[in-house]
């Protein structure tokens, strides 16, 4: 069974095959600029990578152009586009459906009622979702959401303590995101440290940011709540924010309440608090030169990664490992270092020359740590391809 994965953006596609037998990779790819007069494509096979320019009108055209590049006779690893058993999606967010999905009208329709949620995501998704259902019906599309990780939350820390009915009848809820990296997290420290009923935290951070409490497993306490805009701040995502702020604002700006959440959903987060930029590189270098919005930008991030870190020891019980996984997590030593800084009483020492010089997948804390740090890569697609594969399996589609 090999099944393809697709990341969407509103002008992207980038996507990665796996035979399902051994899951490895086979091949991966992406386009940008979908819709101009000219995207740019490459494909990587076997460690060679091509690239092309071509006009790609939609995404449509992207997933044609992605299996030609595939089955090409001469560099292609697919005889024929019909060895592909489905194209699986990272989805974010289906309010009232969750978990793996076969894509339907009625799951696209669900998608829609949650686009105000997840602006950035779920509109090219059920968009490229409609286009690819009508030109590429021989083939599967399966939905994978985000939220599926989290649905073992109990009740107490999924609701939000507002009229009950909001939740029944708006899902109103923490549903919590990340779940595909969170869940790959928790599978792998199992295999890591060979034993199950492991209690994790996974530091998921990178554009984005959650961290997740995981018991055995399964997840049961997370950062995010309704949308991908809270939580910890994002690069350039308010994160948590009190809502009775909004009418301060609307009154003293002049601004329309879609005007302040577009400000929040676009221009907050360590971009808005710097006034530099969103990307944590380029913070670190500010803030060592000087600029101290910068250096706030980082402290509050900081901060909020260690208040939830805090909060899910307690859940938890304490930890047997906390994960660093995402752009940040896997390459920001410093950051790694403040969040872990003077924890040792709670039994949490990192050694800072492993931490200092870490590479891949490795344990950076000290042997007198009563809870190991480690830093490991996620693999999120590999997660959206067994959930594909096992849906089709369950479901009783050829292979």
């Amino acid at each position: 069974m090999k099944i393809l994965v697709a990341n969407l953006g509103s002008t992207s596609f980038k996507y990665r095959l796996f035979d399902m037998a051994d899951e490895r990779q086979l091949a991966r790819g992406g386009i940008e600029r979908i819709g101009a007069n000219e995207s740019q494509a490459f494909v990587e096979i076997a460690g060679h990578r091509r690239e092309l320019s071509a006009h790609v009108p939609d995404h449509a055209v992207a997933v044609r152009l992605c299996l030609e590049q595939l089955t090409d006779p001469a560099s292609g690893c697919l005889k024929n586009a019909t060895e592909v058993s489905a194209i699986g999606f990272k989805a974010v967010h289906g309010g009232r459906y969750s978990g793996v999905q076969r894509v339907t009208p009625d799951v696209l329709a669900a998608m829609d009622e949650m686009a105000e949620v997840a602006p950035a995501h779920n509109p090219p998704y059920a968009n490229a979702m409609r286009l690819l259902s009508e030109r590429l019906p021989e083939i599967p599309l399966v939905a994978a959401f985000e939220t599926g990780f989290h649905q073992t939350i109990p009740s107490a820390r999924k609701y939000y303590a507002a009229p009950y009915e909001w939740a029944e009848k708006y899902q109103v809820k923490r549903w919590g995101f990340h779940g595909a990296s969170h869940r790959y997290i928790g599978a792998r420290m199992a295999e890591l440290l060979g034993k199950s009923g492991l209690r994790v935290i996974s530091c998921h951070l990178g554009g984005s940011n959650s961290l997740c409490a995981i018991r055995d497993g399964k997840s049961i306490a997370t950062s995010m709540g309704m949308s991908p805009q809270t939580g910890l701040a994002h690069n350039n995502r308010v994160g948590d924010f009190d809502p009775f702020a909004l009418p301060v604002i609307m009154k003293a700006s002049g601004q329309s309440l879609k005007d302040v959440l577009d400000q929040l959903a676009e221009h907050s987060g360590l971009l808005g608090l710097s006034g530099v930029s969103g990307d944590v590189r380029d913070l670190e270098k500010e803030a060592a030169q000087g600029n101290e919005r910068a250096r706030l930008a980082l402290d509050v991030f900081v901060a909020g990664i260690r208040q939830h870190l805090g909060s899910m020891l307690v859940e938890l019980g304490g930890a047997d490992a906390i994960v660093f996984t995402g752009g940040i997590g896997e390459n920001r030593a410093a950051i790694r270092a403040k969040v872990c800084a003077d924890l040792e009483g709670l039994g949490i020492v990192l050694n800072p020359s492993k931490n200092a010089s870490a590479k891949g997948e490795m344990c950076v804390s000290s042997s007198e740590s009563n809870t190991q740090v480690w830093i490991v890569p996620t693999n999120e697609e590999l997660i959206v391809a067994r959930q594909t594969g096992e849906l089709l399996r369950k479901s009783g589609f050829s292979a």
